[in-house]
């Protein structure tokens, strides 16, 4: 039971907001392939061929490395509660930084948290469904408060030249660094 379209319609995006966690996964040409887990309210839907997501400073910064080397992504989003549903999107995304023209309008749609270091803009190619009937059923029970935590009690300017140092990926392709700090909203 798998379906293709070229867009997100009204119910994909109906289930999209009941989304608690959504995985990216990307990959360059050489290395490692990246899936990570992403939570918080931090996806948006900006229309039926572009979602958005804000991203936190963490263990690494694959997917801005990747996407800067590739642009190709796949986000998954898997309904964990009734009814039973996987949806995939497709297509290419770019990391948008604070320092960058559109990080304004971007922001704009986001209650940002602090320490976001970016945002990624993704342009909808196609989009799966499949029934997800193998995937067990789970509950949520809230969100984790470690990286918030973590960044709330950060002080500016370690946080700056920690991050500001994150250069490289594991596999040694190039990131942009942030330039500015966000305090949140």
């Amino acid at each position: 039971m798998m379906d293709f379209f070229d867009a997100l319609n009204d119910s994909h995006c109906a289930m999209i907001a009941k989304q608690s966690v959504f995985f990216v996964a990307t990959a360059a040409a050489e290395g490692r392939i990246n899936l990570s887990p992403k939570g918080y309210d931090s996806f948006r839907v900006l229309g039926p061929k572009r979602v958005a997501w804000f991203d936190m400073g963490g263990s690494g910064n694959e997917t801005h490395a990747h996407l800067m080397a590739d642009g190709r992504i796949t986000v998954m989003m898997t309904n964990f509660e009734q009814p039973a549903l996987i949806l995939r999107i497709y297509g290419r995304a770019r990391p948008v930084l604070p320092q960058d023209a559109d990080w304004d309008e971007l922001a704009a749609h986001f209650d940002l948290l602090r320490g976001t270091r970016q945002i990624f803009d993704m342009t909808v190619e196609s989009v799966q469904s499949s029934c997800g009937w193998g995937v067990p059923l789970m509950t949520v029970t809230k969100e984790r408060e470690a990286l918030a935590k973590y960044h709330a009690q950060a002080d500016e300017a370690k946080w700056m030249a920690k991050t500001g140092g994150r250069t490289r990926s594991i596999d040694g392709l190039p990131t942009r660094p942030t330039e500015r700090f966000i305090e949140g909203n």
